[in-house]
């Protein structure tokens, strides 16, 4: 085959695999925001509730009205074999937080359970021990409006004051070491270690 050829086709191979990765990264961003405001029906459970902190009386809430500073939201599904194994770094990440004084309160975990039931949502808690409130997704409003999101995926959210949220991390796959990804969350949200800003 003819060298030009060649070089015009990894130019048009690169031109068309660089922005569907461009796309991929953008849509990705998007995940947060509109996951941030779609509404949740607010856990029967008291202790959830407590922990989540949510104000309002009414029955859906959504992510921004968590009282923390920094939301860690995992979308996960009861089914999804890479969730399951997640489980366990999870929880560690969760006792790690709430073990530092100066971070409990202030940094929160979340799990959306994709087009699971509440009866599929305990389940899985139950069967894997998991201390932070996990909220149930059967209506499947997050894979009908995030297209294309993969389990588990996690997203950042930077709580503001004012009610306004920014995300900092958005991401398919999971994690290994829970002190190198809170480390991670910490930096990229922008959030001392003392935990105050």
């Amino acid at each position: 085959m003819n060298k030009g050829i060649i070089s015009l086709l990894i130019v048009v191979l690169g031109m068309v695999f660089g922005t569907n990765l461009w796309s991929a990264s953008i849509q990705r961003a998007e995940y947060g925001q509109q996951l941030a405001e779609m509404q949740f029906a607010v856990p029967e459970d008291q202790q959830a509730r407590d922990y989540l902190g949510l104000k309002g009386k009414g029955d859906v809430f959504k992510i921004p009205e968590i009282d923390a500073q920094v939301v860690i939201v995992e979308i996960f599904s009861m089914y999804c074999p890479h969730c399951q194994k997640q489980a366990p770094a999870l929880n560690k990440l969760f006792t790690s937080i709430n073990n530092q004084s100066a971070l409990k309160g202030k940094v929160k975990i979340v799990g959306m359970g994709v087009g699971n039931s509440a009866f599929e949502v305990g389940i899985f808690k139950k069967q894997y021990a998991i201390p932070f409130p996990l909220i149930p997704d059967g209506k499947q409003a997050i894979v009908n409006t995030l297209s294309g999101v993969v389990t588990p995926w996690f997203i950042g959210y930077r709580l503001n004051k004012d009610g306004s949220y920014n995300v900092f991390y958005s991401k398919p796959g999971g994690f290994s070491n829970e002190k190198e990804f809170l480390a991670t969350m910490l930096e990229l949200s922008g959030l001392p270690e003392g935990g105050d800003q």
